[in-house]
């Protein structure tokens, strides 16, 4: 498992009973989390320190209880990448933070490439790949189907200071858009995705993980240029592997002959303990 371990303005302090005690920036939140399966808490009184807690109701969705008065919208940073956080609708503050491992790795291999990379990234959602793509000097089209998670990614753009770096946004249906971008001639160096495990398209297309994923790579396939540098697939489906996300990457890309796939788990830490929260899983394919 990666973990992602560089944060300064994140941490999980705490977790158990199904509930992660968080700190974005100065604002202490309480969320669930269906990994988090033990009843334990390490440091009980800390959780009296919460500012806010998400409350899931029995019948599906849930909302905010505030304990005090916190900002609408504030910034956290990641080394030197900002991101905009809103407590928002099922529980979600707008950003991934384990996703840190991904960004690391990404920025790593587009500042060795040592050549203009072009980079696709799919249900872009708020844009924390496509900042650290764009920091790490490639060029980037971001592309989801909501015109809001959109908007709030050019923001994070703007709030790290890259909004004059080369950036596409696109609200559209993943798999129409790629269709159009096959027939234009359009080719990437490097393919992003973190696809959803159920979602609706712009004009209502239905988006399931299981039956669209292998299709959905099948085609990025045409898009990749003579001298593509990586593709990863990241999700949060769950009861799917991290080598399943492999071997799709191994089946479709036929093209790749060169190269190396790897897939595996990311997590977060808990401060002052050894304890790990899996968040997700990736596939990749780098050449």
């Amino acid at each position: 498992m990666e973990i992602a371990n560089n944060w300064k303005d994140y941490e999980i302090i705490d977790m158990a009973n199904g509930e992660k005690l968080e700190r974005w920036k100065n604002i202490i939140l309480i969320r669930p989390d269906p990994q988090i399966l033990w009843t334990t808490k390490s440091f009980e009184e800390k959780w009296k320190k919460a500012d806010a807690i998400y409350n899931r109701s029995k019948t599906g969705g849930g909302a905010w209880q505030y304990y005090k008065k916190i900002p609408d919208v504030w910034k956290v940073n990641y080394k030197d990448l900002s991101f905009l956080i809103k407590p928002m609708g099922f529980k979600h503050t707008g950003l991934f933070p384990e996703q840190a491992v991904n960004w690391d790795w990404m920025m790593n291999k587009i500042s060795n490439a040592n050549r203009p990379i072009k980079v696709l990234n799919l249900f872009a959602y708020t844009g924390g790949a496509t900042v650290s793509l764009l920091k790490a000097g490639a060029s980037v089209c971001h592309v989801d189907s909501s015109k809001g998670m959109v908007a709030w990614a050019k923001e994070n753009v703007e709030a790290s200071g890259l909004k004059d770096k080369p950036v596409r946004y696109i609200v559209d249906d993943v798999i129409k858009f790629v269709n159009r971008e096959i027939r234009r001639g359009n080719k990437y160096d490097a393919i992003v995705m973190d696809p959803p495990s159920y979602g609706r398209g712009t004009n209502g297309e239905v988006w399931q993980f299981e039956n669209n994923i292998e299709n959905l790579v099948n085609l990025c396939e045409k898009l990749l240029s003579d001298n593509p540098l990586f593709f990863l697939i990241n999700s949060y489906t769950t009861g799917i592997s991290s080598k399943v996300l492999e071997n799709i990457l191994r089946i479709n890309l036929n093209t790749l002959k060169k190269g190396t796939f790897s897939s595996g788990e990311i997590g977060l830490p808990m401060t002052n303990s050894k304890l790990i929260l899996p968040c997700g899983i990736y596939g990749r394919w780098e050449n």
